[in-house]
């Protein structure tokens, strides 16, 4: 009998259902028309996001650190790690650098800001004081004693992902030196406790379409659509660049480990929206770094060069900062000269390094950036306020992407990419490890009558109960070991 075709409805209530992508882009929909009709109600629903990012930062640090610790002792070189390390930072401080460059070479051909002819006197520079909550960005030699821990416990407390690395490395580092024979119950505990996260980020993703929905409701019932308008060529030319430095991204990308950036933002297009949603790249991270894993990336590699990224790869902020930057000279009538520009790029290869998790933090390294060049007025920056939101949503994409393609390449450069697995995971071809993470949120799932009705049988599939499902695609540490089908199962230890 030839095979029912489910009806259109019931195809849609399936997919949002089923799709986390789905849910997330109506909410997004959803949240946009709020905002538009209602702007009173809409700033009401900040509390929906804010919860929801909270949630996914209780989980980062302890997450970050048992990948990073089960890493180091799997790959069970401690040189390897401090390699990647050194590789890593060698990558961001090179993609930064160019993103700088990129954006001010935009700005320079583009003039955002000519014509404006803004006084700064009729600035109201308090606003970027609220922004900011007055503080100040680290310098150089405090944002490097601020990354060493003073407690155990406080690292975690106070969520600084540097610490957590740093603790993580120490205690990877001991089991390395003590050996299985002497803590043999510390590294399952640890990987037994990282399996407990990512159900529990399974638990709270849940909730990211309603996040999304609060979040977006917000931005549009706060701001409007009007700013768009009177920024429109700002915002045209930063979205642009970022466009162009994704571009060459996607090109590094190919040329290092030829594998398809745009197949891998299909891959990882439900965190894309949500992060684009919350404007948030942190309520993102630990299901990235779940795919990343399952994408034939190394556990070492993810857990170092991902966190790490998020304080020293903030590729989409250089961008914004360096366009900004002159955006505001050129309002101010203020002509910088090559030298000055030089400084602007020097300042901010500093500052755009100790912006992760400081509110207000673009303001911060404008302020700096104008305070150290002395020819642009700091209260400036307020003409920046107006739209700094809308830049959110590019520097969040090109944040994430800039740290995904860092992990891919440092995990190429080092040895510790699976190419084959990335390259099947990215076609859709293995497709083991993408159906457990639907399912660890609950998702794609369907009922049993749809999958009578649907799901063709495969030539040779199991389908007697009890038969070991296959562990193909999973990472280790996910799979639990499954005896052979002649031989009788190993003395469990």
């Amino acid at each position: 009998m030839p095979q029912s075709v489910p009806s259109l409805p019931r195809r849609v209530a399936r997919m949002l259902r089923t799709s986390l992508f789905a849910q997330v882009a109506c909410a997004l929909v959803l949240g946009i028309l709020v905002g538009k009709l209602w702007p009173d109600v809409a700033t009401d629903l900040q509390p929906l996001g804010d919860g929801f990012t909270r949630l996914i930062k209780t989980i980062i640090s302890p997450l970050v650190f048992c990948v990073v610790v089960v890493g180091i002792a799997k790959a069970g070189d401690l040189k390897a790690f401090g390699r990647i390390g050194l590789k890593a930072l060698i990558w961001f401080e090179v993609a930064s650098t160019l993103a700088l460059l990129i954006g001010l070479l935009a700005a320079n051909i583009v003039q955002p800001g000519s014509g404006m002819n803004v006084d700064p006197a009729t600035l109201d520079t308090s606003a970027v004081d609220a922004k900011t909550g007055g503080g100040s960005l680290p310098s150089t030699t405090e944002f490097v004693v601020n990354a060493l821990p003073t407690s155990f416990i406080g690292a975690f407390a106070e969520n600084s992902l540097l610490q957590v690395l740093i603790l993580a490395c120490l205690v990877g580092a001991a089991l390395l030196h003590l050996g299985h024979t002497k803590v043999p119950q510390v590294l399952p505990a640890i990987e037994q406790a990282q399996e407990i996260i990512f159900a529990i980020v399974g638990f709270v993703m849940r909730l990211a379409p309603i996040a999304v929905f609060g979040a977006m409701a917000v931005l549009i019932g706060q701001y409007g659509l009007g700013v768009i308008e009177t920024y429109a060529k700002l915002i045209i030319l930063c979205y642009a660049a970022a466009a162009l430095f994704i571009a060459l991204l996607a090109v590094a990308l190919k040329a290092v480990t030829g594998l398809s950036l745009w197949k891998f933002l299909r891959y990882i297009r439900e965190e894309m929206l949500l992060a684009l949603g919350t404007a948030s790249t942190e309520s993102v991270m630990p299901r990235v770094m779940q795919k990343l894993r399952k994408a034939g990336a190394r556990d070492d590699a993810v857990g170092l060069v991902l966190p790490t990224g998020y304080s020293f790869n903030l590729d989409g902020a250089s961008l914004y900062l360096s366009i900004g930057t002159l955006f505001i000279s050129q309002a101010v009538g203020v002509d910088l000269s090559l030298g000055q520009q030089i400084t602007v790029v020097l300042v901010l290869m500093l500052t755009s390094k100790g912006m992760a998790g400081i509110p207000g933090s673009a303001f911060l390294a404008l302020s700096a950036t104008a305070s150290s060049l002395g020819a642009i007025p700091a209260g400036a920056v307020a003409l920046l306020l107006g739209v700094d939101r809308i830049m959110d949503s590019m520097r969040v994409v090109t944040n994430l992407l800039g740290n995904c393609v860092a992990v891919f390449a440092v995990s190429r450069w080092e040895g510790a990419l699976d190419i084959e697995r990335a390259k099947k995971v990215l076609n859709g071809e293995h497709t083991s490890g993408q159906e457990e993470d639907e399912e660890s949120l609950g998702l794609g799932v369907p009922d049993a009558s749809d999958e009578a009705k649907e799901a063709p049988v495969r030539p040779g599939a199991h389908v007697a109960a009890g038969t070991a499902p296959t562990s193909q695609g999973l990472p280790d540490s996910a799979v639990p070991a499954q005896p052979a089908a002649k031989e009788s199962a190993p003395e469990a230890h």
